[in-house]
């Protein structure tokens, strides 16, 4: 094991499989690997590990498209609390979303990445892209890509503020504000839409990916020029195109928290909020009932990604995590990986409640790919119990 990359952390009676599994993929990484992995099982923390010069398991990283997770637990919330009902119209809500064709499609629709509204002809700026006011009011006058409803393709940096103008419409309050109300400060949980400026010296910033020459070659294969779906998904055709590993570099993002990529946290924050969502956590009682948990979880999307030209599997929100990723979990996991590396779910039938994060882009993008040893090992671990 390289010098720098020693494990740290703990490990229940059980689980000594993950802290292996974690230690051997440790020392087969580069020299500069910086991660944590955390773990619950029915609301006990079995798993707490990290490993990276200057790291600890405090540190806080940018995890991109695992924001997702939080702001969907709002909707999730407020579909449960009856402020929202997944078959209305997102009209009812937002009027103006009608604009260009739009007006027939349903939330339900919506948070399953059906809109076709993945961006905007012209792309958004930095700003924009901070401020899901912002995007919200862009994408309401937008000609939508495909017909709403036909199909469906990731709605990767705006799907957070499109269905979080619907929760502002319907309760006056941001996803953020609501975030920290019910779920992060209740649980004092490592894990924000909007870092105070209080926690700054605790952020890691994000390193970018360094592939190798074949891995490389793969990327450089890749459908990505900047007027495909994906390059406009991913803004990659604005005047200023968007680097997603610099997005959670930038003071202005962290600090507004933006829904679709904005949020920072750590291993213990995601796998907290998770097992929060589907297990008793210090006496209180799950965040969500197992009614609301398997509608948000179950698929509803499934099949061809137009904006990932590929197999994808979507519930309301969330990834369909037993799909997608880890076809052992129980059916109806419930979560969201992030661009970056980073990986949060939970499996309401196992208990599990799993964050990973990791400090430099990992290649192919999406869940970094050590996350299928380290989740097959705790998932293990989690059933032998």
């Amino acid at each position: 094991m390289t010098q720098g990359t020693t494990v740290h952390g703990t490990v229940a009676e059980g689980f000594e499989v993950v802290r292996e599994e974690f230690a051997a993929f440790v020392g087969e990484e580069r020299e500069d690997y910086e991660g944590q992995v955390c773990a619950h099982v029915h609301g006990r923390r079995v798993v707490d590990l990290w490993a990276g010069e200057g790291a600890d398991g405090d540190s806080l990283y940018g995890v991109l498209c695992s924001t997702k997770g939080a702001a969907h637990l709002v909707t999730a919330l407020l579909v449960q609390d009856g402020t929202l009902e997944l078959d209305r119209k997102v009209t009812y809500y937002w009027p103006e979303f009608g604009a260009e064709g739009k007006g027939a499609l349903t939330l339900r629709d919506l948070l399953a990445h059906r809109a076709g509204l993945v961006g905007t002809d012209t792309g958004f700026s930095a700003a924009e892209l901070a401020d899901d006011r912002a995007l919200a009011e862009r994408l309401a006058d937008q000609r939508p890509f495909w017909r709403p409803g036909t199909a469906f393709g990731d709605h990767a940096l705006v799907i957070g503020a499109l269905t979080g103008e619907v929760v502002r419409r319907a309760t006056g309050r941001t996803v953020q504000d609501l975030f920290e109300e019910r779920v992060r400060a209740p649980y004092a949980l490592d894990f924000f839409l909007g870092l105070p400026a209080s926690r700054e010296a605790r952020f890691r910033t994000v390193r970018p990916m360094l592939p190798t020459p074949a891995q490389q070659a793969v990327l450089d294969a890749l459908p990505s020029g900047p007027h495909t779906l994906a390059g406009i998904a991913f803004n990659r055709h604005a005047a200023e195109p968007t680097d997603l590993a610099a997005l959670p570099n930038e003071r202005l993002v962290r600090a507004k928290g933006p829904a679709s990529v904005g949020g920072v946290a750590s291993a213990r924050g995601l796998a907290g909020m998770y097992a929060a969502v589907v297990g008793e956590v210090d006496g209180r009682a799950p965040l969500l009932k197992e009614d609301t948990v398997a509608e948000f979880g179950r698929p509803h999307s499934v099949g061809y990604d137009l904006v990932a030209r590929a197999h994808k599997s979507f519930g309301l929100g969330f990834q369909a995590t037993s799909d997608i990723w880890y076809p052992w979990l129980g059916a109806g996991s419930i979560g969201h990986s992030g661009a970056g590396g980073s990986q949060a779910f939970a499996d309401p039938r196992s208990g599990l409640a799993y964050g990973y994060t990791r400090r430099r882009f990992a290649f192919p993008g999406g869940a970094a790919p050590e996350n299928e040893r380290l989740v097959r090992a705790v998932h293990r671990a989690a059933l032998a119990r």
